[in-house]
């Protein structure tokens, strides 16, 4: 039972917080919809102070939707334009904290494995895909996730996949190779091997030979077999970015090291990459079996090694499980296997 005097209070409380957000969220709009290239350092130092003054929280969702609704649309956004709104995450990124791209990132991803999965026929997966690919160019996400989702393209292989292939390696193709050029040597080979195996009416479309030929010239770093590509407005953003973000360096240590699944899975496992993010998900470990396992394993040693951990101070059952195995394995392979167990 709630009193009334307690429900008013709850109520017009909400009210205030709806009120706030409505504001917010009006405040955060108008800047995005003036921003441009030339008025980019104005924009994100209001942004920064937007951020100085609101929770963190509200600011990253209000932020992220309103950039979601402008770009993720049934048809093709300028990429000049989706350039800029990406800027002005990195540059917030770099300014306020890594939290800050994170949590676009996140949604990004989301939101193109849910497209991914459904046959929607507009532009949003390009779209949704340029994103992603400009938060690598600027330095927000490590290669490692363009890596991930160019591996998931090419196992599924369909026309649409192909599609996305081409649009991703157009615009990040050369950082990838400049990145990690083993790595990209593997997939164009594992891209060649499943263009061979597809089925005919796969093989019989000039999409795929234009997919390994763009591949190919990639591999041999000729930028002009790729026809469209050109690098110049990336660049002189790159150079705006280095102006506009306070702290000296590439940024490459703010860089996200995130894998796909361990976005796709955040909810379930937590989002380690944030620093001091909270996660109230179901304990990893389950206490009986842990117990179990511990018992067992020290039923098996000697009581030499039992000595050994009692000298060693290992006062807890964990504790002297652990040392245990390190002292029993036979090689580190051994060791891994009985750590896991």
């Amino acid at each position: 039972y709630v009193p009334p005097q307690v429900r008013k209070a709850q109520e017009t409380l909400d009210d205030k917080k709806r009120e706030e957000l409505g504001r917010l969220k009006k405040m955060v709009n108008g800047l995005i919809n003036r921003l441009s290239e030339p008025n980019l350092s104005s924009i994100s130092g209001q942004m920064e102070d937007l951020y100085m003054t609101n929770s963190r929280k509200d600011m990253n969702e209000t932020l992220t939707d309103i950039l979601m609704n402008a770009c993720v649309t049934p048809v093709a956004m300028p990429g000049r334009l989706m350039m800029e709104h990406v800027l002005l995450v990195s540059i917030l990124h770099h300014n306020v904290g890594i939290e800050v791209g994170a949590h676009f990132l996140e949604a990004v991803v989301k939101k193109f494995d849910e497209l991914c999965k459904s046959d929607a026929e507009g532009k949003e997966c390009e779209n949704l895909l340029a994103l992603i690919a400009h938060l690598y160019n600027f330095h927000v996400v490590h290669s490692l996730l363009i890596f991930d989702i160019l591996k998931k393209l090419v196992s599924t292989f369909t026309e649409k996949e192909i599609e996305l292939i081409l649009f991703l390696l157009k615009n990040v193709g050369f950082s990838l190779r400049k990145d990690d050029a083993l790595a990209l040597k593997e997939l164009i080979t594992e891209a060649q091997r499943k263009a061979n195996t597809a089925e005919k009416k796969l093989q019989d479309q000039t999409r795929v030979r234009f997919m390994l030929e763009t591949m190919l010239a990639l591999r041999n770093n000729d930028m002009r077999k790729i026809p469209g590509y050109d690098p110049e407005p990336v660049e002189k953003l790159r150079k705006l970015q280095r102006t506009l973000v306070h702290r000296s360096g590439s940024g490459k240590e703010t860089e996200l090291r995130v894998s796909l699944e361990s976005l796709l899975s955040a909810d379930q496992v937590g989002r380690w990459w944030i620093v001091g993010s909270s996660w109230s998900g179901a304990p990893m470990i389950n206490d009986i079996n842990n117990k179990t396992q511990q018992k067992l394993h020290i039923g098996k040693v000697s009581s030499k090694i039992m000595e050994l951990a009692r000298k060693q101070r290992m006062n807890t059952d964990i504790r002297r499980s652990i040392f245990c195995v390190l002292m029993t394995s036979e090689d580190f392979l051994d060791a891994f296997e009985k750590l896991l167990k």
